[in-house]
């Protein structure tokens, strides 16, 4: 079992660091770690450091000795997917997973055929749910290099995301656009790739061809038809095994 990790604004640089408030209490009353337990800080961006626990104080603080300080680089391939929202908590479990998956961007999409509106208050709050869901998703999967969760976008907006990527895909099923399956897709070395998923009526004709001449080609994962909250992950896991770095 691979080391618990735990968020801290600034990696310590050692040799001794006490952790504390909510991820101490986490730490020290929910994991309940006690001396000589291995521990990883992180601060989310790629830096961490590797611990040993040489006391648990009271309910919230966990005092360690640091033992190595590193960073993990910036992927030669970074993969961002466009996630039109779902209906209900949907959208945190696509986060969840492509998280888990290991997927560095998630981009909130108002579809014109998302049923979910996000106005308001509301849209405050479920970026801010999707946010927490992306760190929290981040820690229980080990990860020292959480993806962002951008504000959410208009059409137009992901029309110019895509106009900037190494490879902007499409998913798309109709059966009466001709599409490329992902699995065998000439992908880049170096750079982005910008997955669109649609919601669950589907990308409209009219965003496809905003899309497409903005240099996005529709592009299936396979013969089953996936929902919204699925299709990212799946999309996500094609391209981290064919770019290597599930090597």
């Amino acid at each position: 079992m691979t080391a618990p990790v735990f968020v801290v604004e600034e990696v310590p640089a050692g040799p001794r660091y006490v952790l504390d408030g909510p991820e101490g209490r986490h730490a020290v009353s929910v994991k309940r770690l006690g001396t000589g337990e291995a521990v990883v800080l992180t601060d989310g961006r790629g830096g961490w450091a590797d611990c040993v626990v040489t006391a648990a104080e009271g309910k919230d603080r966990l005092a360690v000795e640091v033992t190595r300080v590193s960073a993990e680089p910036e992927p030669a391939v970074r993969i961002t997917v466009v996630q039109a929202l779902p209906k209900g908590d949907r959208g945190e479990v696509a986060v969840e997973t492509m998280t888990e998956t290991g997927v560095d961007a998630v981009v909130p999409w108002q579809a014109s055929r998302c049923i979910t509106q996000w106005r308001g208050d509301r849209g405050a709050k479920s970026l801010a749910k999707w946010r927490s869901t992306a760190r929290e998703a981040g820690k229980q999967s080990r990860r020292v290099r959480f993806p962002e969760v951008a504000d959410a976008m208009s059409t137009k907006q992901v029309a110019e995301l895509l106009a900037g990527a190494d490879l902007a895909v499409v998913l798309h099923e109709d059966r009466d656009t001709p599409s490329e399956a992902l699995a065998t897709a000439a992908l880049p070395a170096t750079g982005s790739i910008v997955v669109v998923v649609g919601p669950e009526g589907g990308v409209s004709p009219e965003e496809l061809a905003l899309f497409a001449g903005a240099g996005a080609r529709p592009y299936r994962l396979g013969r089953s038809v996936l929902r919204t909250s699925t299709a990212g992950t799946a999309a996500v896991a094609v391209l981290l095994a064919r770019t290597g770095r599930w090597a």
